[in-house]
């Protein structure tokens, strides 16, 4: 639904709340802001009371949280967002050109994404332009290996075997084309994979729509059949192409980090390391309000795409399929990762051995050590337990609040841009600052935000479920509301939604790993797998076994999600939809 008064008005009161905790976050976190400002400063200044008080007095510390953001919003409709409290600069032209940079690269990364969902989806295109997708998997594991690439481990390899190594392409710094390809590559290739995997998922239900079935039957071409087959399933992913736009534009932090990228992901993150107020509350707000115009462009993309048809009821159901043909990889896939663990849990993580540092895989050490001399197995078999019991778990909570408000799109519509437009640091610095420091925050913080896409997709697939032609039918013959949800929206809905959230069971992991990687998840000698990849990550061209192992435990993680989706079992077809 594109909108209206109701909508705008829950809309503008999500921004004024999370803008409100932004401004909050100091005193929410208990420290002393002019503590924080003058060490981001200068570090060597001694903070006696009067050089706090000093600085205290030139923010404006004294007036209290709330006459300071309502002098940031009165400031805005003039053009004016204040002075950075560190460098003393205008915001908004430093905000603007992050913005610019990180829109680029987001550019780049989409075109890298659509080149990488086209290639993982051409199979399914040419097996459907045929008709021979009957009874076989609308996906692989190839996508499961790409999706499960942390986006941080593909930078530090491009960046130190192509940038340094080899040089054939820059790895650090801004300053023309040849340095965006790195970068987009790291972001772009796991997003593809995730994309792929998606339209593959709904490409089978639109090859075997009526429409489909005739034209093939009238002998046009399969070039043109699988085109308009495309077109159709379109619609089902924009919401979630809207959410990687926002996501590749603010939640680029670490990729940003490694390429030191001037983003608009980096810049927010590190005034709220340093909270500076005035910038992270500009830079929130651009991502809010990229946020939303995503979301509107996507809704009315999704309008002009289907048509009429949408308005009128004359759709067919895309998720009428037949049941998949057993496989037993994801059996295979998880004997590996439970011998993986079981192997490794009998030994000592946290035993040190000085003596035996970085040592390359034998037999007494399957996995090869650290860099103090730990067994790279114990630790990626004990970190399992952490990591896999967490990602499960919110991807189990993150599954049933997606589907739940993905029910009312008119409330989560809003609440989703909002909650897709904040970083997945900056939701864990405020997690800390409202719950305190501790294992949970980043479980909190990831829980967080993981339901949003599901509930964009369940919203997109109810809008369209709801136009089908048996809907409209059964509506006819009496069904009431609660009939129509119970027995014909949700039995159509839940499987590709369920199937969409063990998709992202490895992204659930890989965002975990992320905060531990930029410091705000499990801290040393954890042996989580976004720590473990973290500390090893200095030693990737000495030792590249110590951050392969965990990555491959992570890629290992995909392809079993990827494979027990294929599982989820589908609804049979009906007459208007024999999918």
């Amino acid at each position: 639904m594109l909108g209206g008064g109701p909508v705008l008005l829950w809309r503008t009161a999500l921004t004024a709340l999370l803008l409100c905790g932004i401004g909050l976050l100091p005193w929410l976190s208990r420290t002393d802001p002019a503590l924080t400002v003058l060490k981001a400063r200068s570090a060597e200044r001694t903070p006696t009371p009067e050089v706090l008080a000093a600085v205290r007095d030139e923010l404006g510390l004294d007036a209290g949280p709330l006459r300071l953001l309502g002098q940031w919003l009165g400031g805005l409709p003039h053009g004016d967002a204040g002075r950075s409290w560190i460098s003393g600069a205008e915001v908004l032209p430093g905000v603007g050109q992050a913005l610019g940079v990180s829109l680029l690269l987001m550019a780049g990364a989409l075109a890298v994404a659509a080149v990488t969902a086209g290639a993982l989806c051409a199979r399914t295109l040419w097996r459907g332009s045929r008709g021979g997708l009957a009874g076989r998997r609308s996906g692989g594991s190839g996508a499961a290996l790409l999706a499960a690439l942390p986006e941080f481990l593909t930078a530090s390899v491009l960046a130190t075997v192509v940038g340094i190594q080899l040089g054939w392409l820059p790895a650090l710094g801004w300053y023309g084309p040849r340095w965006m390809v790195l970068p987009a590559l790291s972001l772009g290739l796991p997003a593809g994979a995730l994309l792929g995997r998606l339209l593959a998922d709904l490409l089978p239900g639109a090859f075997a729509e009526p429409w489909a079935l005739a034209a093939a039957a009238r002998g046009v071409s399969g070039a043109s059949i699988a085109g308009q087959s495309l077109h159709r399933c379109v619609p089902g992913l924009l919401p979630n192409l809207g959410l990687f736009v926002v996501g590749l534009t603010g939640g680029a932090v670490a990729v940003e980090q490694i390429f030191d990228i001037p983003g608009l992901g980096r810049t927010t993150l590190q005034a709220a390391l340093a909270q500076d107020l005035p910038v992270l509350q500009a830079g929130t707000l651009a991502l809010v309000l990229l946020a939303a115009t995503a979301g509107l462009l996507v809704r009315l993309g999704a309008r002009l795409l289907i048509g009429p048809a949408l308005r009128d009821g004359a759709l067919p159901s895309l998720h009428g399929a037949a049941t998949n043909t057993p496989t037993r990889l994801p059996l295979l896939y998880a004997a590996a990762l439970l011998g993986v663990i079981g192997l490794g849990l009998p030994r000592d993580p946290l035993a040190l051995d000085t003596t035996a540092r970085l040592q390359p895989p034998s037999w007494t050490h399957p996995f090869g050590t650290d860099a103090l001399g730990r067994d790279i197995l114990a630790r990626v078999s004990h970190g399992a337990l952490d990591t896999l019991a967490l990602a499960l778990a919110i991807s189990a909570a993150a599954l049933l609040t997606g589907v739940l408000l993905g029910l009312l799109p008119r409330f989560s519509g809003p609440l989703v841009d909002t909650v897709n437009a904040l970083p997945s640091v900056l939701v864990a610095l405020l997690v800390a600052a409202v719950a305190g420091s501790g294992p949970a925050t980043p479980a909190l913080a990831v829980a967080t935000v993981a339901w949003a896409p599901l509930a964009a997709h369940t919203s997109a697939l109810l809008r369209q479920e709801r136009a089908t032609t048996h809907l409209l039918a059964t509506r006819a013959l009496g069904a009431g509301p609660l009939e129509l949800l119970s027995h014909e929206l949700l039995p159509a809905v839940l499987p590709p939604v369920a199937r969409h959230a063990l998709l992202r069971l490895p992204g659930v992991a890989l965002a975990l790993a992320a905060l531990g990687f930029l410091g705000l998840g499990a801290q040393p000698p954890s042996p989580e797998w976004g720590l473990l990849l973290a500390e090893n990550q200095p030693y990737a061209e000495r030792a590249p076994w110590a951050v392969l192992a965990p990555a491959a435990a992570l890629a290992l993680l995909g392809a079993l999600a990827v494979t027990a989706a294929d599982g989820v079992p589908r609804r049979r077809g009906r007459a208007n939809s024999p999918v």
